[in-house]
């Protein structure tokens, strides 16, 4: 190290340890300076002491930026000349100049504010003059950031209440938000009406943004203003003529309450390049159903784009979508309730956010957040507005909302109701929930509405089935014939010509091997629009028959606590009677329709396959409605009744006599027949070609 290099740092330290020296702190020699002679325990307690006192005090010149800030955004007394700037922890007056007035401090006498300047600080107690001085400079910082709304950032929080027929709201004031949501027509599993929210369940702000400063309502104590019955204005008086306010209205029997947000003179604080407004909201969703496993599925954040489809995140896992296009609207859809907020003009764009919960949260299901922003200006006394729906997914309810309130502009909230795509939707909305309501109107009973309806699709499927059964019973009485051609011509060399033999039997006798299968695939689009039905069907939660409590969940009659592994998720932890009701009659329908196959001895493995499938169905439908296994229940002891009444009155032996006499006439083949032994003339060729070829080489 040379010479100037220590020079050089002997020169930083000396710096240093001056400007140490120079910094340290002032104690007054009378009352806070420790006595050398003083024992070890006094020292340790003045040192106590001068930790906790005050590290400085409130300076003129921070006063004289309070009295003009106060005189600026306070409130004008005429009378005494003077203006004033309260809330809970101060309670301040001011003519422009000085300041005067207390502060608040907890557990303590308020503290005037001439005893927090200069030496007076040090009659008051270190602690209570700490608090004070910091609340007072939190009140100037509050008011320079956040000017005529830092009047607000302390208050009471009051709820009050909104009230229709069907609907029970909370306004609280802080945050001016809707605080809790109670449905009087439906009621919860844990006893008493459902509440889809509550406490710090759900929150959500708008945010104005300037260069230098933020508002945002949840940090504001509002004043609420009684309208009228149903309206309530949540109101802050920022002084000088300007307002801002979030008025609510909630229209009578309905589960939508309308949010305007209103303002006047907002010009003189936000300038007039702010032209949007940030939408900030979040749910903590609570859990509405005992069943937990089914709810968590059918809960997921859902929006529509302007103009265009409504998509929705994930279910079943964690997921995010950051959209860049107008959307109409963004709700949180649980089972079988939703809130969703739509707005006037469109949301502008969105990130929208969804956490499935940990199953130890018992009460919770899921974490949602949408953040957005609308359309803004501060010189419109009326920026934005926004119908909020709180209410039942009832399909009936949501496409009357789109009706009247939307009229000539789709809102598609029945799509908040998963029916299924497009085909299985049609049906539902169309033939399957009208049906379902007109029923619903005339019965009060829904296990005899599901009877009745299942014996209406039945009906309208009755041809369908009947002509499987008449294509089963002659592919039946062509086994003798079939199992000759098999027996003439075996082995795999004469695969070809079987198979021919075959086609030309079906042909003589006017049977199709498939006419039977035909019937039951256009049977499926109906009993897989069923399957989506079901569990949607907000008109059977709570709705008991015979056993069953609720409809729209598994009709437990055995379980258990605990976790199985792979038992417990997939087949849930109880047995449900109308699911085992159920597999019981599918296998007594699977054992008839296997005696009605023409080659069902022939295929061992097929039958194995065939019982087994209920058995399949029993795991996978256990934990789903009983509503739902109620129906296939009926539909396939329906269906058994159908067959045993089809061989009652169907006479086989004419059957087989018709099959005979159209045998011996000449017939012209369906274009599929002709096809199909096209088909396999030109395979034989290929065949023969092959084999032709192969003695060449030889």
């Amino acid at each position: 190290m040379d010479k100037n290099t220590m020079t050089g740092l002997l020169l930083m330290a000396a710096a240093f340890l001056g400007f140490m020296w120079f910094n340290q702190p002032k104690v007054d020699p009378n009352s806070r300076t420790p006595n050398v002679e003083t024992t070890e325990a006094q020292r340790k307690a003045m040192a106590d002491d001068m930790l906790a006192s005050p590290s400085d005090s409130v300076t003129e010149a921070e006063l004289s930026m309070l009295a003009a800030a106060i005189k600026q955004y306070g409130y004008a007394d005429s009378v005494a000349g003077e203006y004033t700037l309260k809330n809970k922890n101060v309670d301040l007056r001011s003519n422009g100049k000085t300041v005067s007035g207390t502060v608040n401090v907890d557990g303590s006498e308020p503290v005037s504010v001439a005893s927090l300047t200069g030496d007076a600080i040090l009659a008051v107690a270190p602690q209570t003059a700490d608090k004070a001085v910091a609340a007072l400079k939190q009140t100037i910082r509050d008011i320079t950031q956040y000017q005529g709304f830092a009047r607000y950032l302390q208050g009471d929080n009051q709820t009050i209440k909104l009230e229709n027929e069907v609907l029970s709201l909370d306004l609280s004031t802080k945050g001016a938000m809707i605080a809790s949501a109670e449905l009087k027509k439906y009621d919860s599993y844990r006893g008493g009406h459902v509440v889809l929210f509550d406490g710090n369940d759900d929150s959500y702000s708008f945010i104005l943004n300037s260069s230098d400063r933020e508002f945002d309502t949840r940090n504001f104590y509002f004043t609420p203003v009684q309208e009228s019955d149903s309206t309530v204005l949540m109101k802050l008086d920022l002084g000088r003529g300007t307002e801002f306010g979030l008025r609510y209205t909630l229209i009578p029997d309905s589960y939508i309450v309308r949010l305007d947000v209103v303002q006047n003179g907002m010009q003189n604080i936000i300038p007039s390049s702010v032209v949007t407004m940030d939408f900030v909201w979040n749910q903590h969703m609570k859990r509405q159903e005992e069943g937990r496993m089914f709810e968590e599925r059918n809960s997921a954040v859902y929006y529509k784009y302007a103009g265009g489809d409504v998509k929705n995140l994930s279910e079943g896992s964690n997921d995010e979508e950051e959209i860049n296009e107008r959307i109409k609207w963004i709700g949180f859809k649980n089972q079988f309730f939703s809130t969703a907020f739509m707005a006037k003009t469109h949301f502008n764009r969105a990130d929208l956010k969804s956490k499935v919960l940990n199953k130890t949260e018992a009460d919770y299901l899921k974490d949602m957040e949408a953040v957005t922003t609308v359309d803004y200006n501060p010189a419109n006394p009326e920026p934005t507005s926004f119908n909020i729906l709180i209410g039942p997914n009832l399909y009936p309810m949501l496409d009357d909302i789109d009706d009247k309130l939307y009229p000539g502009d789709d809102m598609h909230l029945t799509r908040l109701i998963p029916l299924g795509w497009t085909l299985f939707r049609w049906i539902n909305t169309w033939i399957i929930i009208p049906v379902f309501d007109i029923l619903g109107s005339w019965f009060s009973n829904y296990g005899i509405i599901i009877l009745i309806l299942t014996i209406f699709i039945k009906l309208i499927l009755f041809p369908f089935t009947y002509k499987s059964y008449i294509s089963q019973a002659k592919m039946r009485l062509l086994n003798p014939e079939i199992k000759a051609i098999n027996d003439k011509y075996p082995g795999q060399e004469n695969a070809m010509v079987r198979q021919q033999k075959t086609m030309e039997l079906y042909t003589r006798a006017g049977a199709n091997p498939m006419a039977g299968c035909l019937p039951m695939l256009l049977q499926m689009p109906v009993l897989i629009a069923m399957f989506t039905f079901f569990p949607s069907c907000i008109e059977l939660r709570g709705e008991s028959f015979l056993w069953v409590k609720d409809l729209s969940a598994p009709d437990a009659i055995i379980s258990w606590t605990g976790n199985i592994p792979l038992v417990t998720e997939y087949f849930g932890n109880h047995v449900s009677l109308f699911c085992l009701l159920m597999t019981v009659t599918n296998i007594l329908y699977t054992k008839l329709t296997m005696a009605n196959q023409p080659s069902s001895s022939a295929m061992p493995g097929m039958k194995w396959m065939m019982y087994l499938m209920p058995l399949m169905f029993l795991v996978f439908f256990n934990n789903y409605a009983a509503g739902l296994s109620y129906y296939y229940f009926l539909s396939l002891l329906i269906t058994i009744i159908q067959t045993y009444a089809f061989r009652h009155f169907v006479n086989e032996d004419k059957m087989r006599a018709k099959m005979a006499e159209a045998a011996k006439k000449p017939r012209k083949k369906s274009g599929f027949m002709a096809r199909l032994e096209e088909a396999q003339r030109q395979q034989q060729a290929m065949l023969r070609e092959q084999q032709k070829q192969k003695g060449k080489k030889r």
